[in-house]
This record gives structure tokens, sequence and C-alpha cells, in this order.
């Protein structure tokens, strides 16, 4: 009977530190990992998507042409 009780508190989530700190670890690998993959998809999204026509006066060019 007390080998059964052993046998459970090995694998109890509270009573085993080193499985609770496995799980606890990979748990934060993974909200890191996915806070950062939703960061980069939804700047993705919300890229820059061209230039837009902007008229430029001739006067302030590289070469300006004045009247």
């Amino acid at each position: 009977m007390s080998q059964e009780i052993i046998d459970h508190e090995k694998k109890d989530f509270t009573k085993s530190w080193v499985n609770s700190s496995r799980f606890l670890f990979y748990l934060q690998v993974f909200c890191i990992l996915s806070f950062v993959l939703g960061g980069c998809f939804r700047m993705y999204n919300q890229r820059y998507k061209g230039t837009p026509a902007v008229e430029v006066q001739s006067s302030s060019k590289f070469k300006p042409e004045y009247k």
C-alpha cells in the first residue's frame, strides 16, 4: 500500500520538483516563442506596401530646374 503512494507522489506535478520545473520551462519557452512569432506576423501584415506617388517640386531636385 505504501509503495503505491510513493509511486503516485513521484508522478504528481506538485510533489515532483523536476517534472514541474521542466513543464514550466517548456511552457515559458512556448509562450515567449508564440508572442515573438505573433508579433512578427502582425508586423508583416501591417508592413509598408509601396511608395506613394509624390510630386516633387522641380526646384528641389538634385539638378534643380528653374523657370
